[in-house]
């Protein structure tokens, strides 16, 4: 259910964005990439995990420095951190021992994160999407 969850919010605010124009401007999808990669460190906080707080922050950092390079430079660069951020959330908890995460917070992510990233190459390989190309 996680999964399914995950999958029609992505398409929803996609659909959304899309819709209303609040994709309009490059910096949409690469804020988005930015606030997914920061819940980790959110549930870090939550869950008293301080040992495991210095990984989180790097690990959102990775992700974020991915998301502004694809801003300034190709969005292409965003739609690889959206998904890598969806494979991430598959192995996270092999690698890091984040008690504040919920159970079922994995699967919901890495289906958001992985349908988000489709939508944006969809409409990038489209040329629906403005702003592939630096600005």
């Amino acid at each position: 259910m996680e999964y399914v969850i995950g999958i029609v919010l992505a398409l929803g605010v996609a659909g959304f964005a899309r819709m209303t124009g609040l994709d309009r401007d490059r910096a949409f999808y690469p804020t988005l990439a930015i606030a997914v990669a920061s819940y980790y460190v959110l549930f870090a906080v939550m869950g008293g995990s301080t040992q495991v707080l210095p990984g989180e922050i790097a690990a959102m950092a990775a992700f974020v420095l991915v998301a502004v390079i694809g801003f300034r430079s190709s969005l292409w660069f965003v739609v690889v951190a959206l998904a890598a951020h969806g494979v991430f959330d598959a192995f996270h908890h092999h690698v890091v021992a984040n008690s504040g995460v919920p159970e079922w917070w994995p699967a919901f992510c890495a289906a958001f994160d992985v349908s988000a990233a489709a939508a944006l190459a969809w409409q990038c390989r489209a040329g629906t999407r403005k702003g592939t190309s630096p600005p």
